[in-house]
């Protein structure tokens, strides 16, 4: 019918309840749901768990961000260490002066 119309079928279904009571009532005259809806329904069950699916892997995420500014801050620190001792030795390290062999 909102086909026919040529109008969103939700439209239909909000407004004008009667026909959304017609509709229903041919539907069930047939005896079977259409194959549309069948379809929507079932694309309505997939989109539905994809979204489920997909709050459940941001949740995780969002758990794992702390834990991993924390490595990032200790690994940081670490780095700073070590050029630091890096530094302490570069300071203690003597270059000797090169000695050439004598051509005879």
């Amino acid at each position: 019918m909102a086909q026919e119309a040529q109008v969103p079928r939700n439209a239909l279904t909000q407004r004008h309840l009667d026909l959304k009571n017609e509709f229903y009532e041919r539907v069930k005259v047939r005896g079977a749901t259409p194959d549309a809806e069948t379809r929507l329904r079932a694309t309505i069950v997939k989109l539905k768990q994809t979204i489920a699916n997909k709050n459940e892997e941001l949740d995780q995420l969002r758990a794992d961000v702390p834990a991993l500014v924390r490595v990032v801050n200790q690994l940081t620190l670490e780095n700073q260490q070590l050029r630091e001792r890096l530094s302490e030795l570069e300071s203690n390290v003597h270059v000797l002066p090169v000695q050439r062999p004598r051509v005879r």
